[in-house]
């Protein structure tokens, strides 16, 4: 099963950007679907974005436009690029894999976890 690495959080003010790192182990990363979430204290853990393996990508709605997914196969990395941040992106982010192709924006069809990055966004 595959293993996964955030890096990447940290402390900033609202307006600015962070980008997110998660590395993948084993040698079939390319096959995999990876995604991002993030779970704030007190509330469940919500769906942020994803990516398939051939490079498509799909956003929750409110994170359109300010985020942005990416896969770098040669490095077995996903990124999550994120922009103009808000107080409210406070939380902890979580990298995720599944085998399946198919996207899903809920926890449990995912395979495999990393052990979460805090981002803390301060106004």
């Amino acid at each position: 099963q595959v293993q996964l690495v955030e890096s990447g959080g940290g402390l900033v003010q609202a307006g600015g950007s962070l980008r997110l790192s998660c590395a993948a182990s084993g040698r079939t990363f390319d096959s995999y679907t990876m995604g991002w979430f993030r779970q704030a204290p007190g509330k469940e853990r919500e769906f942020v974005a994803a990516i398939t393996w051939s490079g498509s990508a799909y956003y929750a709605d409110s994170r359109k436009g300010r985020f942005t997914i990416s896969r770098d196969s040669a490095k077995n990395t996903v990124y999550l690029q994120m922009n103009s941040l808000k107080p409210e992106d406070t939380a902890v982010y979580y990298c995720a894999a599944r085998t399946a192709k198919r996207i899903v924006t809920t926890p449990n069809p995912w395979d495999a976890w990393g052990q979460g990055t805090l981002v803390t966004v301060s106004s």
